[in-house]
């Protein structure tokens, strides 16, 4: 395996796989009596820390834990110019507009207040943006943006696996 790049504290950054992504998190996320869709391109990758899969961890568990009338999670992926955007939205209370820049702050919100300050963190180390454009009282809604040359398709596989060990 060739390794691409590494961080600050010597982990391996590479293209992870979405559909991988998805399995990985809703295997981890147990949401109970909350559908999980997933509208994600098969062979979709993008280049981040592994730990992205506790930035989706972590959104689906905030989503639980503070939706209060949550049915549905879902993820997909849009197109903006150059850049490659994931969402995950949800069908709950969503976020009070005066919160929606503190949310990313370290220290902010009703538990530890680190979730979304370590995600913004964890993305940001391979350019990904994360900001949330939900309506209060609709629902929350994050933002992934992937630079252009942070995503890639993945020709090998068109079945859900591409990437997958």
């Amino acid at each position: 395996m060739m390794v691409l790049a590494t961080d600050r504290f010597g982990t391996t950054l590479d293209y992870q796989p979405l559909r991988f992504l998805r399995g990985t998190t809703a295997k981890n996320a147990r949401p109970g009596s909350v559908v999980l869709s997933y509208d994600l391109p098969a062979g979709a990758e993008v280049f981040a820390d592994p730990l992205i899969v506790k930035v989706f961890f972590n959104l689906m568990d905030n989503a639980v834990r503070y939706g209060s009338k949550i049915t549905t999670i879902r993820f997909s992926a849009e197109e903006s110019g150059d850049d490659h955007i994931i969402i995950c939205e949800d069908d709950g209370v969503g976020i009070p507009a005066e919160e929606k820049k503190k949310i990313f702050d370290r220290g902010f919100g009703k538990n530890t207040g680190l979730g979304l300050f370590l995600a913004r963190e964890i993305l940001g180390i391979t350019g990904i943006t994360i900001r949330e454009t939900g309506v209060p009282g609709k629902g929350a809604r994050f933002e992934l943006h992937i630079p252009a040359s942070g995503y890639r398709m993945n020709p090998v596989a068109d079945n859900g696996t591409a990437g997958e060990p």
